[in-house]
């Protein structure tokens, strides 16, 4: 069985650590690999290789790093396929959603190949007699990532091409469940002529997690997670001096309006609640229908929701593959059970699904829940998988009560032909990210991806102007150059003249 090592100075390592995890076929049911999990002193290998590396990487040009990520685009481009089908056998995710999780993280690279336009500083000319102000960022030093298994690719690659092109050395901990995309990445970012030590990758478990958040070598972490998770890791990352930006969970609604096409909104929730088995940070999760659009769209949901073909992610005719784990499906099917308990109706009844050749297979069908309330578990917890909970309301300004009173704010929908239902929905919502008819409402990587509530801890969003930023420190340089002994000091404080 292989073993998936961690990636130090420019290297394939297996560290002093001799603990093992499995890693699955999630499709199959089946342990395929076993992953290493770092102990603290494999960590601070990897920080020293980064600290070490930090010394020449900072003061290489703009130029020759903009060059280094524009051959680490082009090798990423090439090597597509080779990195989905990594993504899919360890995720279960269809093979064309791996790929256009790869294209996403591609799209940041792209906006990192401008740093040097990105980094440009500010300069006043004689802003006292004689004198010159001038500002410009500086890297942070060693920085630090810890990304989820529902996008072993794209999340990484919001953060570390950023902090990378900023002039940062990188170390990567991504998770246990699914590892190998990141070691394929690491050996793209050496063929592309990265120096060693500039971008690491320690596998690892909460052991690992910790000796990150505790080291004094590293200046700042970004993680993406649950909201429990996202919270431990900013209050003791920050405790121990760090700039900490800590993406947690989500609980996206999607209102729909009583002047909705069904057949539109019920293409678009499908897609947006059982892509990727619902394993999304910006999954659909909540369905609020308003007045009399209820019955219309819950009925062409559903029908959709039975259309979908769930299989194998291997299995291009495939739209929905499994979970992630065993442990992930029996939570998800809980849920569901509870719901039903507590008085949710199963419209679509995802619980013993079966795929032909696949028996042991992580399965959870596509579900759709109606008459859901605030108060179900269903409802106040993330499920993180393909469920549908559809909510009724009677107005829209019901339905923004609704969302604003939900602890999470991280993505949320409308769809609506009415321009002014549209902006007072976008303006009344309190979440971070919106989407008018757009259902997962992602933006560009020139944007900044990020929620408000409990989805964020931190006060800077991933990638785009919020990541510069994140990923350096401004310094302003006050000048002055003139002849000696004609600049008059004072004991006064300085003042323009």
């Amino acid at each position: 069985m292989s073993t998936i090592t961690h990636w130090i100075a420019g290297e394939a390592v297996v560290g002093e650590s001799e603990r093992r995890a499995p890693v699955f076929d999630p499709a199959t049911g089946q342990q395929q690999a076993e992953v290493l999990l770092a102990s603290a002193t494999d960590v601070e290998a990897a920080v020293a290789a980064a600290s070490q590396a930090f010394e020449s990487w900072s003061q290489t040009s703009l130029s020759r790093r903009s060059r280094i990520l524009f051959s680490f685009r082009e090798l990423l481009s090439q090597n597509a396929d080779e990195l989905a089908a990594l993504i899919t056998s360890e995720h279960g995710k269809v093979l064309s959603d791996a790929l256009g999780e790869v294209q996403r993280g591609q799209e940041v690279i792209e906006f990192a190949c401008g740093i040097p336009a990105l980094l440009k500083g500010e300069y006043s000319d004689q802003v006292s007699t004689s004198v010159d102000v001038f500002s410009y960022r500086e890297p942070l030093g060693v920085v630090a990532g810890i990304t989820p298994f529902n996008f072993p690719a794209m999340v990484p690659m919001w953060m570390f091409p950023v902090a990378i092109a900023c002039g940062n050395t990188f170390v990567l901990k991504p998770s246990e469940r699914d590892p190998s995309a990141s070691l394929l990445i690491a050996d793209l970012w050496k063929r592309a002529g990265l120096p060693d030590g500039v971008f690491n990758v320690v596998q690892g478990d909460k052991e690992a997690v910790d000796a990150i958040l505790d080291s004094p070598d590293i200046a700042a972490v970004s993680f993406v997670g649950s909201t429990p998770i996202a919270k431990y890791i900013h209050e003791r990352a920050s405790a121990s001096g760090k700039r900490v930006q800590a993406l947690g969970g989500a609980k996206n609604h999607a209102v729909v309006p009583s002047d909705a096409d069904p057949e539109f909104v019920s293409d678009h929730l499908a897609a947006a609640a059982f892509g990727s088995a619902g394993e999304r940070c910006m999954a659909i999760s909540a369905a609020v229908l308003v007045g009399d659009a209820g019955d219309r769209v819950l009925e062409a949901v559903s029908r959709k929701a039975r259309e979908v073909r769930v299989g194998a992610g291997s299995d291009t005719g495939s739209d929905m593959g499994p979970v992630v784990t065993k442990a992930a499906q029996q939570r998800i099917l809980g849920l569901v059970d509870r719901g039903e308990e507590q008085g949710a109706k199963v419209v679509v009844d995802g619980r013993g699904l079966g795929v032909d050749g696949y028996p042991e297979g992580f399965w959870v069908g596509p579900t759709v829940l109606d008459g859901v309330t605030t108060e179900m578990d269903v409802y106040r917890e993330e499920i993180f998988g393909p469920v549908l909970s559809v909510v009724r309301v009677e107005s829209l300004d019901e339905a923004i009560a609704l969302v604003n009173s939900n602890p999470y704010g991280n993505g949320t929908a409308i769809f609506t032909s009415n321009g002014a239902a549209a902006r007072r929905f976008q303006r009344g919502v309190h979440v971070g990210m919106i989407g008018v008819n757009v259902p997962v409402p992602v933006p560009m990587a020139y944007y900044s991806f990020g929620g408000w509530k409990a989805s964020l801890f931190g006060d800077k969003h991933v990638h785009g102007p919020e990541g510069v930023s994140f990923y350096t420190r401004a310094k302003v340089v006050t000048t002055r150059w003139e002849s000696t002994g004609t600049a008059q000091a004072s004991f006064a404080f300085p003042t323009s003249t």
